[in-house]
């Protein structure tokens, strides 16, 4: 038998939910048949039902083996870490970070352990807001990641319930992030909206833009406008409508205007020889323009941040209007 308090950031989640992540070794079948059999009481009352939601204060029993109890240890890897942010802006609930071009943000297969999320656990470690021993399931998520090329805002929760909302506005789109990109060449348009097809091979872990759709095809829709151009380069700002994997890189090396250092679609002999390690891409700027009910967050409705200094912008004498 084990007994569990629950605490607000397990508050607000299915029971089932609840229970997977905080008995990992337990099958998910065996956890449907132990609610049925009644194994699960909440304040001294029997739940069958997974779907029960559950409350900051609720008591839980489970009688259940105790095999199923054995979790490994908290990955602390992050305290080994001095915390190196660019932070945009912080309160209570998110944090908003200007994530560097290089800067993985989770650890990957290899097990890099100097990672975005490591730096953010560690600074709110440092802080007191987050003690690793205090929590059932939760620790501090980001709402969105980017890739390891490529810099810009990431938001970072820290707690569950702002995670699940800006999980749930990232899904409905009521969060506008814009890039800044250079790509090669002079666009025959200096604003347009482009139209694809993207099929994404998951073993390559690369994509292919279609001017007509294919099978296992997925539509994507890429506007731009351009901000200045220099020695057959072009400085975009790009909005997109659809948001798909490598869409902007893709998108743009689909039409003969690759991103300059990008070494997947473009041309490596063109990076090299303009001194570019990494993809000149960046998400710099986030709005928030909330259209549904936003719970706790509602305050940042309307709300706008953006990246004031970006390298390869400055190198074409482009000021930022931020």
């Amino acid at each position: 038998m084990r007994t569990i308090v629950i605490n607000e950031n397990d508050a607000g989640q299915r029971i089932d939910k609840f229970l997977m992540k905080f008995m990992p070794a337990m099958p998910q079948g065996m956890l449907y048949k132990s609610l049925r059999k009644k194994c699960v009481r909440v304040n001294g009352k029997h739940i069958t039902d997974g779907s029960y939601k559950l409350f900051a204060g609720d008591t839980l029993t489970l009688y259940l083996k105790d095999e199923f109890f054995e979790k490994s240890d908290p990955d602390t890897a992050f305290m080994n870490i001095k915390p190196n942010l660019n932070i945009l802006y912080e309160d209570e609930n998110i944090l908003l970070v200007d994530k560097k071009p290089g800067m993985l943000v989770h650890s990957d297969d290899n097990g890099e352990a100097n990672t975005l999320i490591a730096h953010i656990q560690s600074y709110l470690f440092s802080k007191g807001e987050y003690r690793p021993g205090n929590e059932n399931t939760f620790a501090p998520a980001l709402c969105n990641r980017i890739d390891r090329n490529t810099g810009g805002i990431v938001i970072a929760a820290k707690n569950a319930q702002t995670l699940r909302i800006m999980n749930q506005k990232i899904k409905d789109r009521e969060i506008k992030k814009l890039y800044l990109c250079i790509v090669q060449g002079k666009l025959p348009k200096k604003q347009d909206v482009l139209h694809g097809y993207l099929f994404k091979d998951e073993k390559k872990k690369q994509v292919y833009v279609y001017g007509q759709s294919r099978i296992g095809t997925k539509t994507i829709i890429t506007s731009y406008r351009v901000l200045a151009e220099k020695n057959n380069m072009s400085l975009l700002e790009v909005d997109l409508i659809t948001g798909r994997t490598h869409q902007i890189r893709a998108h743009f090396a689909s039409i003969g205007h690759p991103l300059l250092g990008d070494g997947k679609y473009g041309s490596n002999r063109v990076n090299k020889a303009a001194g570019y390690r990494y993809q000149a891409l960046y998400s710099y700027k986030l709005k928030f323009n909330f259209t549904t009910d936003s719970g706790i967050l509602s305050y940042l409705n309307g709300m706008e941040f953006s990246v004031k200094n970006i390298d390869f912008v400055g190198e074409f004498g482009y000021k930022l209007n931020n």
